[in-house]
């Protein structure tokens, strides 16, 4: 098993991909478009993702954690497009978002999480230098 697999908001990410996905694959009556648009948004949140957990560098690790979320934000932000058009219902909408929303908040935990572990680091080689 790869690292990035046992990650929750991995599984979260995946899960969310693969509706989107499975939604639009019979939907011929969103614009191409923006379905493929949607589509590449989508599959680079998880890709990101999985990218970024394989890296060394927390530098790195947290450069790609902002890339899938700023394909998440994409991501949302083509749904309420898509909304606005009305190719979408409200509880199919509803629950597209709020997965958009728990896979932000997520990986933004992650990142939080990479910049503490930066800091005490940072402070335990300030202490070892002193």
């Amino acid at each position: 098993m790869f690292d990035f697999e046992k990650l929750d908001v991995y599984q979260v990410v995946k899960e969310q991909n693969n509706k989107v996905l499975q939604f639009l694959k019979n939907r011929s009556d969103i614009d191409p478009l923006l379905a493929d648009h949607w589509k590449q948004a989508s599959l680079k949140s998880v890709l990101n993702l999985a990218e970024g957990t394989g890296r060394k560098s927390t530098s790195e690790k947290k450069e790609f954690l902002t890339a899938a979320r700023g394909n998440i934000f994409e991501s949302a932000t083509l749904l309420q497009i898509i909304k606005d058009l009305g190719h979408i219902d409200e509880t199919q909408y509803t629950e597209f978002y709020e997965g958009y929303e728990k896979a932000s908040k997520m990986l933004l935990g992650m990142f939080r999480s990479y910049n503490k572990r930066e800091q005490q680091y940072q402070n335990q080689e300030e202490n070892y230098n002193v």
